[in-house]
């Protein structure tokens, strides 16, 4: 965990937020471990699900390689699930009927 008297950053307002601190703004916190990476990280996968190209948030956490970054879009199965759900098959998914059963198709590739 990271030690409670090192700052996590320091807001523009002046001050430092430290792990401490946070936990009692935020007492959500005190059960969790905050770190610089995981703001960082937590931080790219709000940016991601609300649709930031991956490439910008690729410039914005300072990665060289977008495969660095690609982690993020890997590791989000909440996102995953969304795509997923947006490609759900609807109405009849019986299979129609067969190329091979089809004469003209098949008198056209004959004639090839």
């Amino acid at each position: 965990m990271w030690p409670t008297d090192h700052a996590l950053w320091y807001p523009r307002a002046g001050g430092a937020l430290r792990p401490k601190s946070s936990s009692r703004e935020l007492p959500s916190l005190a059960s969790k471990r905050v770190s610089p990476h995981s703001i960082r990280h937590t931080t790219a996968v709000f940016l991601l699900r609300a649709g930031v190209d991956i490439n910008t948030i690729r410039a914005w956490l300072g990665h060289a390689s977008i495969n660095t970054t690609h982690v993020y879009a890997e590791f989000d199965l909440e996102m995953k699930a969304k795509a997923l759900a947006k490609c759900a098959l609807t109405g009849d998914t019986r299979p129609g009927k067969h190329w091979a059963d089809d004469a003209s198709l098949m008198g056209f590739l004959q004639s090839l």
